[in-house]
């Protein structure tokens, strides 16, 4: 049975996908900066070489792949890369993920299947190849959730159909490991609202432009819960105090969150009048520009108390996160009455 043991980051190589575009992004760029060296994978081929050629100015080791992560071929082919350029890698982080809104009925099956083979089926392919690889010599899996893994909302159901199922699946890769002992730390980052371009991307079947409801966090955030994670074991980690507070609200009053769903959960994911960027729109197939953040007008919350809180000793964030969490069960239960 070997003991899971990661190295500290600066000694790492991550794999990243996703890698040219807003959480994937700031990821890659927090690693390389603090001395990883990074397999960046992504569809985007032109943004995929931009990213290189800025990146390795500057003195950081980095080797791309174009793949699309619902093919199973080519995410083998990124551990291939990985070996050819750096002998393997220590932490893969399965980030790649595609959305539409609209209500379910809106949704085309198509469309629906296509999102499971991007966020369901590129984080089963991807865990599967890092586990055959990390098998026997240790390292890290940390797949990106979300906190509409814990609570669905309206105009998002297939995202959110495939946030629960990552979560489901990390939680039985995490088991299986554990009990054969394979020395593999198996990670959800689950961040709240992110000012990344997924409003842009995402397909829209709503009739007004869509954007992600407040209060929102840079990807900073995300990539600093990651690379948390590359170097220490932790079953999940939230990115964002907004987004773990919006998880409990449902587990304390589940009837009462979904009213207040029902009530506003249309009106505060759309944003009438500034659409973003037309080169970013509806990346479901094919890719489209690619950035760090939206192009949407919105303000962004640089820190999070609360991830901060998670990075501490057990008993200390625990005790943390729980009295929070008891004043927000407080709270909502007298609203309730």
């Amino acid at each position: 049975m070997m003991r899971i043991s990661l190295k500290p980051v600066s000694e790492q190589v991550i794999v990243v996908t996703g890698a040219t575009s807003g959480n994937g992004l700031a990821i890659t760029e927090r690693a390389v900066r603090q001395g990883a060296a990074v397999v960046a994978v992504a569809r985007n081929a032109d943004a995929l070489e931009a990213l290189r050629v800025r990146l390795t100015a500057e003195g950081a080791r980095v080797a791309i792949c174009v793949a699309d992560v619902s093919d199973m071929v080519a995410v083998e082919r990124v551990a291939t890369l990985a070996l050819e350029a750096f002998g393997g890698f220590d932490t893969w982080v399965n980030n790649a993920g595609i959305g539409t809104y609209g209500t379910l009925e809106q949704v085309p099956i198509g469309d629906h299947r296509r999102v499971f083979d991007v966020n369901y089926f590129g984080t089963l392919y991807g865990s599967l190849v890092a586990v055959r690889h990390l098998r026997g010599r240790g390292g890290a899996i940390i797949n990106i959730g979300s906190i509409l893994g814990d609570r669905a909302i309206l105009q998002q159901g297939p995202y959110c159909a495939t946030k629960h199922a990552v979560q489901a699946l990390t939680d039985t890769l995490r088991m299986e490991l554990e009990r054969e002992g394979a020395g593999i730390s198996v990670t959800l980052v689950k961040p709240g609202a992110i000012d990344t371009p997924f409003p842009e991307h995402a397909r829209n079947y709503m009739d007004k432009p869509a954007r992600l409801p407040p209060p929102l966090y840079t990807p900073e955030v995300v990539a600093d819960a990651v690379l948390f994670a590359c170097a220490h074991p932790k079953r999940t980690l939230y990115a964002g105090g907004g987004g773990l507070l919006s998880s409990i609200l449902p587990q304390a009053a589940p009837r009462l969150a979904d009213v207040i769903m029902e009530a506003v959960g249309t009106r505060v994911q759309q944003k009438p009048g500034d659409a973003g960027a037309p080169s970013r729109q509806d990346n479901l197939f094919e890719p489209r520009d690619d950035a760090l953040r939206g192009s949407q007008r919105v303000h962004a919350r640089r820190t999070s108390i609360a991830l901060q809180l998670q990075k501490l000793p057990q008993p200390v964030a625990a005790a943390g996160l729980l009295g929070a969490a008891m004043v927000l069960g407080r709270l909502v239960r007298r609203r309730g009455r």
